[in-house]
């Protein structure tokens, strides 16, 4: 468990970095969306690598899969566009605020329905208050 929590704290520091490096580049060259292409090109390169070191089997079960599984990908697209457009204008802070009250939202019901496979966890009084709780952090930030 700890080495999970590890390298999730990991990921989650890198998404604010991903949404600044990625909206720099955007304004750099003047395109959100070309920010986007790059980003996603050296995404491919690297699951690329990863996927084949584990052996390239895996791939060829995607045609099996259920249809509305790709979808994550168009979401991950809609993230990585929005974020690029938007942080820029925004700030990187108030775009990963909104971003995260989103993920806690999303995540809470998943868990709470059980949706897409995942374990069943009940949305309790202390988890409904928490998600509150960063709700009221995300509105405060705005007013500082």
């Amino acid at each position: 468990m700890p080495f999970y929590a590890l390298t999730m704290l990991t990921a989650g520091i890198g998404i604010p970095i991903l949404a600044a490096l990625n909206a720099a580049l955007g304004t750099r060259i003047g395109s959100a969306a070309s920010a986007s292409v790059v980003l996603f090109a050296v995404a491919f390169i690297c699951a690329a690598v990863v996927a084949l070191t584990q052996g390239p089997g895996a791939l060829g079960k995607v045609a099996t899969a259920p249809k509305y599984l790709l979808f994550a990908g168009a979401l991950i697209a809609f993230y990585v566009l929005t974020i690029t457009a938007i942080a820029p204008r925004f700030g990187v802070g108030n775009a990963v605020f909104f971003v995260l009250l989103g993920q806690l939202i999303s995540a809470a019901a998943i868990d709470h329905f059980g949706l897409f496979g995942a374990q069943v966890s009940a949305l309790g009084p202390m988890r409904a208050a928490g998600i509150a709780l960063m709700a009221v952090g995300v509105f405060l930030t705005q007013k500082a």
